[in-house]
């Protein structure tokens, strides 16, 4: 497996650890629709949340959340609609990213509420 993908994964499993912990509870991981792929899918407070999680090495090239693009947001609402409707789910849905730096000397997560909103 490449490097890149393995450091996805360790972030998503980071991310989900941290949601955890924080009283989130997992619905799916990794939920397909067409062309668009959610990393997470957790319920927290009566919400449905779709979390894009966004691991990278280094902020060289930028803060990891900064790299979700309006391509990809409009992919993940249209993923998220399908998901609330295949499922007949009838709750407020809300957009999160989870920004995680991870390398030998750095382990940082930073969850954004509502994240669509503010970028």
């Amino acid at each position: 497996m490449a490097q890149h993908n393995e450091l996805g994964q360790l972030g998503e499993q980071l991310a989900t650890d941290y949601l955890i912990k924080k009283g989130y509870e997992i619905v799916v991981r990794n939920y397909v629709f067409q062309k668009a792929e959610i990393d997470i899918i957790a319920k927290y407070n009566n919400v449905m949340i779709c979390v894009e999680v966004k691991t990278r090495n280094s902020d060289f090239f930028g803060d990891p959340q900064e790299f979700v693009t309006p391509s990809k947001i409009k992919l993940l609402v249209k993923a998220m609609d399908a998901f609330i409707l295949e499922h007949d789910i009838e709750l407020e849905t809300r957009f999160d990213i989870v920004a995680v730096l991870k390398n030998k000397t750095t382990e940082q997560l930073t969850h954004y509420e509502d994240a669509f909103y503010h970028f």
